[in-house]
């Protein structure tokens, strides 16, 4: 374990050195303040609204740094010429994967941290206001959900040549569960065998992303808490994803050579 945090605090140092997070952090602020400033007619539905854009812009952010950041760590080390040093060390390449996996992970839960309470003053400003534990929920089971897109890039950046080719896929296929994949099952309805079949196959077999997007709703309209009981399994589901894919990435690793 200690070789583990080692590699994750690297990650750590790595990504507090980079530019990319005071970027989307600087204009996800200045968005949510433009949204934030905007009063149209008084109505709770529209500021409603424009809450939800304002979560979607976390959303997107943090997919961004999530993505990035777990699709470059191996290309890097491989670049940089530092694989074979790291692995030369007692430093087993099952360490190196999990140690990458868990440093970006941390990165995107203080990433989060960063939005929501960004987020959360923002509304308390204009409402008076803080439902902390809508906003534990909905950040606690987001982070879930970013440790299974940072496993399947770090799968990604073993399996695809170029970090580039490796983020684009996975943001095609972030994108494609989060918009369609609550669909998939009533599509299925109206197709014929095989399709039917397959389409099914599809819905049960890929990570439900869009349960925690969904939380964003219930966040910004102030509806009431999801059962914990729900969030403790939704949690648990995700985090079956993730060692899946960390399985995978890790298996991968082992067959492939680093020169």
């Amino acid at each position: 374990m200690r070789n583990i945090f080692a590699i994750a605090k690297v990650v750590l140092i790595e990504m507090y050195r980079r530019k990319e997070f005071y970027v989307l952090f600087i204009l996800t602020i200045i968005i949510c303040l433009i949204m934030g400033s905007v009063n149209i007619l008084n109505e709770d539905k529209i500021v409603g609204y424009l809450k939800e854009l304002c979560m979607l812009m976390i959303w997107v952010s943090s997919l961004i740094i999530a993505i990035t950041t777990a699709a470059r760590q191996i290309p890097a080390e491989r670049e940089q010429r530092t694989l074979l040093p790291l692995l030369a060390k007692p430093l087993s390449r099952t360490e190196l994967i999990c140690g990458k996996f868990f440093g970006c992970w941390i990165v995107c839960g203080l990433t989060l941290i960063c939005f929501y309470g960004f987020y959360g003053a923002l509304a308390a400003s204009r409402e008076h206001q803080w439902p902390l534990l809508n906003y534990f929920q909905a950040a606690f089971l987001h982070w879930m959900a970013l440790g299974v897109v940072v496993a399947l890039s770090l799968l990604g950046s073993l399996v695809f040549a170029a970090p580039s080719s490796n983020s684009t896929i996975c943001f095609a296929i972030c994108a494609a569960i989060l918009c369609v994949g609550r669909y998939l099952d009533q599509f299925a309805l109206a197709l014929h065998e095989p399709a039917r079949t397959i389409v099914y196959t599809i819905y049960f077999a890929m990570p439900h992303l869009e349960w925690p997007f969904e939380l964003r709703t219930r966040t910004t309209f102030d509806w009431p808490l999801v059962p914990w009981g729900v969030v403790v399994l939704t949690a648990l589901y995700l985090m079956a994803y993730m060692g899946f894919f960390l399985a995978a990435a890790c298996l991968v690793f082992r067959r492939k050579p680093v020169n």
